[in-house]
């Protein structure tokens, strides 16, 4: 996939003059030439996320109250050498709290006026020059908040637009040194649960979409950061810290041909990180992080040797257990997360029998007994089961033996609109009978009961995919 196509730009003094020559040269009164002005560019494809539109001669750019914070910002921190004075501190907070209230607004259109304005240098610069103690963490949290939204925002525009713009944003970022200022605070704030949530959240969003601020982080050794967290802070949720393993070990810069993410997810796995994710499962249904552990450690878990060091660690044992509760307390977002997580982990082979061993094939199916209208849950555990029945006629029948020819026959009745449920179901068939012929018979109600000659044509094609009419016969 090549790189999006460039949304064109345009500088707020070219706006304005714009505006001026509607006025001067076609006689246009101030509102119908900023509207013309506005709809001229709109139609030429011109971006203008960032641009303050303002009715010349009733207020100007100065008057925007989100400009005028950013000024006064830029002043305290021009006045300020090497740190924010204490007399200055309740104002800096001030400010920024007025900003995100300001950029925080839906379609306002505030956060990417404060970052073409410099809204992310200022942020990362002022950020350096305020202290960890007691008095200031309020501030540090504000301006971290605040520079999250910013990113964050832009990230946004991005995606709407299609264009480079947040990789300009998070450029910016990495070359105010935003990943060495965040982390510092982040280690200097370590026992702080809102300085954490706020400054992982930092992380997260500047990573997003951009491969070398992630190589930045990483050489900020970032992984031995989140695995002391991880062991201070246990019976903590941080939220954050979870999306931020998730995006530092995802491959979404388009620019990059080869990521190197999966060396990343090697390097967390080395460091502990997979062994600390692994263990704070133990806490079961009672954690409100499970279901972003279980995500994180997902992530993590890219071969077969940080799979079975998973399950060493009492991985397999943890989930089992939460896939039980939560059937029993009807949590199917825990159900839906777990059953994804044993997924990957059942990929090893040591892992399959470690599973089934454990009674996981019939925790499985009176899992789907539960939630037996809801699709997502049965379609996860359909890929288990399609996972470990792979290369294995003795978890094939043991499948069978646990009710799952008789699962796929009723979801796929159930369920026909769900091409990806339909899919699951089929190969789960599959691998259930191409090494055990016996399990052909028991199955030919599949055929009969679904009509396989008379499928719809997307029906058809999923059957196809999975090979089955041959296989049913």
């Amino acid at each position: 996939m090549g790189p999006p196509k460039a949304v064109r730009g345009i500088s707020q003094e070219a706006f304005d003059e714009l505006v001026k020559e509607n006025m001067e040269d076609l006689d246009m009164d101030p509102t119908e030439a900023l509207q013309d002005a506005i709809q001229t560019l709109s139609l030429q494809g011109v971006d203008l996320s960032g641009i303050v539109k303002c009715v010349p001669g009733e207020n100007s750019v100065s008057d925007n109250p989100l400009i005028q914070s950013l000024e006064r910002l830029k002043q305290l921190d021009l006045n300020s050498k090497d740190r924010i004075g204490d007399e200055d501190l309740n104002e800096v907070v001030g400010l920024f709290d007025k900003i995100i209230e300001l950029c925080g607004s839906n379609g306002s259109g505030n956060a990417a006026i404060a970052t073409k304005n410099g809204g992310v240098e200022l942020v990362c610069s002022v950020c350096c020059k305020i202290r960890i103690r007691t008095q200031s963490n309020s501030a540090l949290v504000s301006s971290l908040k605040t520079m999250s939204l910013f990113v964050h925002v832009s990230l946004y525009v991005m995606y709407v637009l299609l264009s480079l713009a947040d990789v300009q944003s998070t450029e910016t970022f990495r070359k105010s040194d935003g990943p060495a200022t965040v982390v510092g605070i982040l280690k200097d704030g370590i026992e702080d649960l809102e300085i954490l949530n706020s400054g992982f959240a930092v992380v997260a969003a500047s990573a997003t979409g951009n491969e070398v601020v992630k190589e930045a982080y990483m050489e900020l050794k970032i992984d031995e950061l989140v695995l002391d967290v991880l062991s201070r802070q246990r019976n903590a949720s941080v939220q954050s810290l979870y999306d931020t393993i998730c995006v530092l070990l995802t491959s979404d810069d388009n620019r990059v041909v080869a990521s190197q993410v999966y060396g990343y997810a090697r390097r967390f796995a080395k460091t502990g990180i997979a062994r600390a994710l692994a263990h704070s499962l133990q806490a079961g249904l009672s954690s409100p992080s499970l279901a972003a552990a279980s995500i994180a450690l997902k992530a993590v878990a890219v071969n077969d040797e940080i799979c079975v060091s998973i399950a060493e660690s009492g991985g397999i044992d943890a989930l089992l257990r939460c896939i039980d509760d939560s059937g029993e307390q009807g949590n199917k977002t825990v159900a839906k997360t777990c059953c994804s997580l044993l997924c990957k982990l059942a990929g090893s082979d040591s892992n399959k029998s470690s599973i089934v061993e454990k009674g996981g094939l019939d925790r499985l199916i009176k899992l789907c007994a539960r939630f037996s209208d809801d699709p997502l849950v049965l379609q996860e555990v359909m890929s288990i089961i399609t996972v470990l029945s792979l290369r294995s006629p003795y978890n094939a029948s043991r499948a069978m033996e646990a009710g799952a020819g008789d699962l796929a026959i009723q979801a796929m009745q159930n369920f026909p609109s769900i091409l990806q449920l339909q899919r699951n179901s089929c190969f789960m068939i599959r691998n259930l009978v191409v090494r055990n012929p016996e399990n052909r018979q028991v199955t030919k109600p599949f055929c009969s009961v679904m009509g396989l000659r008379n499928l719809s044509g997307r029906q058809r094609r999923t059957t196809k995919a999975a090979r089955l009419p041959p296989l049913m016969r």
